[in-house]
């Protein structure tokens, strides 16, 4: 059987530097999961040389291979530059759902006495993405406008992978989009939400307006997981609230991913939700948690026991090295990137070699 095979994306400033401490921990001397990598320079440096060229060729290597762990990026804000890379990779894989799990980072306070997970299902296209736009008139009878477009088949895709992923987690599918003042154009998502609650009518779900569900978000989440889908838009901004209400955006990692006319993910992108931190580039200080996570994610869609294996011990290695004081200084710790790496990769080692004693 042949080795699943990861395409590493690489990126720019901390961004990289993160990758590289993630995969220390993918390496398959460590996790003992047969891996292959192969790796595109998606720095912007390379992007500018190659006029994005990479990035398309970096994007059918996921598609052959199902797997992807991709680097920060720095998308240049020049008009004409080669803009996010993101965007083309999302197009070419033909990805529509971004998955991102705000969490308890152990040790550390979140806002308002939340403690279980919110993961945000939210679209990864069209909306007010790439919506045309215009003004007419002038001076003070100046008008914008605005051409946005949601299709069912991603709405659908939102829809059934939350209630997917609340059967799996045990969550409850909160929230929803603004259906009461656009029945047509967000009621589309609500329509596939009711659907999918047919489908799936052991789940619990808890529909409710977008504006409710920011004011109900805290108290909802003190009680049990939830599972929130949402418009592109909503979603954007929903996940950086939910993120920084666990304390800090260090303990989450986002997944892109891509299905199949069956609604089966067929290619999963793996990253960090943060940036490049361009001011802790080269000190050795940024926190890797978030980036080690995101190949630990990666693992559980490979569907194999060796896989899952690893994929748990990462997450647990990760989270106890936390709450056991091995902090990098984002957290209110004093270890380096490479020392808090160097920790979990112990811990991982330790569990993959005890677990099989256990039975």
């Amino acid at each position: 059987m042949t080795s699943p095979t990861i395409v590493v994306l690489q990126g720019d400033q901390t961004g990289q530097e993160l990758l590289d401490e993630a995969l220390r921990v993918l390496d398959p001397a460590v996790i003992k999961v047969d891996l292959q990598f192969e790796t595109f320079d998606l720095s912007l440096e390379k992007r500018r040389a190659t006029k994005n060229q990479i990035v398309h060729e970096a994007a059918q290597a996921m598609k052959q291979s199902g797997f992807g762990l991709k680097a920060a990026t720095i998308t240049p804000e020049i008009a004409g530059d080669v803009g996010s890379p993101n965007a083309i990779l999302r197009k070419e894989i033909d990805g529509t759902v971004i998955l991102r799990t705000g969490r308890r980072i152990p040790g550390i306070r979140p806002v308002g006495g939340v403690h279980a997970p919110i993961a945000v299902v939210r679209m990864a296209v069209d909306d007010a993405y790439g919506a045309q736009e215009w003004r007419e008139g002038n001076g003070l009878d100046e008008w914008s406008y605005r051409t946005e477009k949601i299709s069912r088949r991603v709405c659908r895709a939102v829809s059934e992978f939350a209630f997917q992923y609340a059967e799996r987690t045990g969550g409850k599918v909160f929230g929803g989009p603004k259906f009461t003042v656009s029945p047509v154009y967000e009621g589309l998502l609500k329509e596939e939400m009711d659907a999918a609650h047919e489908r799936y009518p052991e789940v619990r779900y808890t529909p409710q307006l977008i504006d409710a569900t920011y004011a109900l978000l805290m108290t909802a989440a003190a009680e049990e997981p939830l599972v929130i889908p949402a418009l592109n838009r909503d979603g954007d901004c929903l996940s950086d609230l939910v993120l920084q209400m666990f304390g800090s955006i260090a303990g989450a990692e986002s997944l892109l991913l891509a299905f199949d006319d069956d609604l089966n993910a067929k290619v999963v992108m793996a990253e960090a939700p943060h940036g490049t931190a361009p001011s802790l580039f080269g000190k050795n200080l940024a926190n890797p948690l978030a980036m080690i996570l995101a190949g630990a994610s990666l693992l559980t869609y490979i569907h194999s026991k060796t896989a899952t294996l690893a994929a748990r011990a990462i997450s647990e290695a990760a989270l106890e090295a936390v709450y056991d004081g091995v902090r990098t200084g984002d957290l209110g710790g004093h270890s380096t990137t490479t020392e808090f790496t160097d920790e979990v990769i112990k811990r991982v080692k330790t569990k993959i070699e005890v677990w099989p004693t256990l039975g």
